[in-house]
């Protein structure tokens, strides 16, 4: 079988898909029976293109050309009227994230499944905002709406319990879930500043010009938002999270705790109480007999507690932009299969 699809955003994330789907085309015609087409891309500073033809994907790739020279439609008037004219069986939606609302990705992803498309996403904004209502929306389409990449990346948690953990109860989790803070302390231990450290993490592209998403613990809350309404049955947001981010912490905090072999971490939790959810986001000392000691730089980590296994952890090493893209090309995968 072969599929239409389109990207809807077509950033470092997406750029990095096209090209994984590139690298396993063959894997995926040998293993699954499934190849692709790129028939629309569009970007929000590069243009937007459609060809039911299909795109030459490792032309755009490679020589980074103006969409609009590719494209074959008339008329695209926005982002709504690209998914529609589109015609794909599966939208890759990789827009930015919007922690209050969810918008205008939520939307984009409704008009996805309301236009017969499976949609996969890596945005974190309308699984915590819109799940129960996509899902069902999906359920009533006959499609997947799946975003394995909107947590950790690459690293199979929802899959873990939507496939592989059958009648498994999640109690509550404890990790580290922004690598952005998490590479911030680790800098601060060389004895950099706060400031000095943040523009490090600017510098090599794990964080924005304005990063108060991570330092503050938004980002951190809302994947705390996104695994208690998709694993725990909740319908929490962000603002219910009690937060509390990474500002206060100073060098001399750092070092001093370091001379205890202790470490700072901006620590994310839940757990399911009888008459709801206790969920925080918080700096914490932890020492060398904590799981979360050794976990320095980028690299994130996640302990579940279930009613059947005990304590579960998944830890996610340094990821890069080709981890999200995994993320996104195993949703692919399980959503056709399906």
């Amino acid at each position: 079988m072969k599929k239409n699809i389109a990207f809807l955003g077509f950033g470092n994330v997406g750029k990095a898909l096209a090209k994984l789907l590139l690298k396993k085309r063959a894997q995926l015609i040998i293993d699954y029976s499934l190849d692709f087409s790129v028939t629309a891309i569009a970007t929000s500073s590069h243009g937007s293109a459609i060809d039911s033809n299909g795109l030459d994907i490792e032309r755009i790739l490679k020589d980074g050309i103006n969409l609009q020279d590719h494209n074959a439609v008339l008329n695209i008037l926005d982002s709504f009227d690209f998914i529609r004219k589109s015609e794909a069986d599966v939208l890759f939606e990789t827009t930015p994230v919007n922690y209050q609302t969810g918008q205008p990705a939520l939307d984009y992803i409704r008009t996805g499944l309301e236009n017969g498309m499976h949609v996969i996403t890596a945005n974190k904004g309308p699984v915590v905002h819109g799940y129960k209502e996509l899902m069902k929306l999906a359920r009533q389409k006959g499609k997947q709406f799946y975003f394995e990449a909107a947590v950790m990346d690459g690293a199979p948690i929802f899959s873990l319990f939507r496939e592989t953990l059958p009648a498994a109860n999640l109690i509550s989790f404890k990790g580290i879930l922004n690598s952005t803070t998490n590479m911030i302390l680790t800098c601060m231990e060389t004895g950099d500043s706060f400031d000095e450290a943040v523009a490090y993490c600017q510098k090599i592209g794990i964080a924005e010009t304005d990063p108060s998403g991570d330092v503050d613990g938004w980002d951190a809350a809302v994947k705390v938002s996104a695994l208690v309404n998709v694993l725990m049955g909740g319908s929490i947001k962000p603002s219910d999270v009690d937060r509390e981010g990474i500002r206060k912490i100073s060098t001399e905090d750092i070092l001093s705790a370091k001379e205890r072999n202790m470490r700072w971490k901006l620590l994310c939790s839940a757990e399911k109480l009888s008459d709801g959810f206790k969920t925080w986001v918080h700096p914490e000392l932890v020492g060398s007999d904590s799981p979360f000691y050794q976990v320095n730089g980028t690299t994130s980590i996640v302990e579940f507690q279930t009613d059947v296994l005990g304590n579960l952890s998944i830890l996610e090493k340094d990821p890069s932009p080709y981890t999200t893209a995994y993320g996104l090309l195993a949703d692919f995968i399980n959503a056709v299969k399906k």
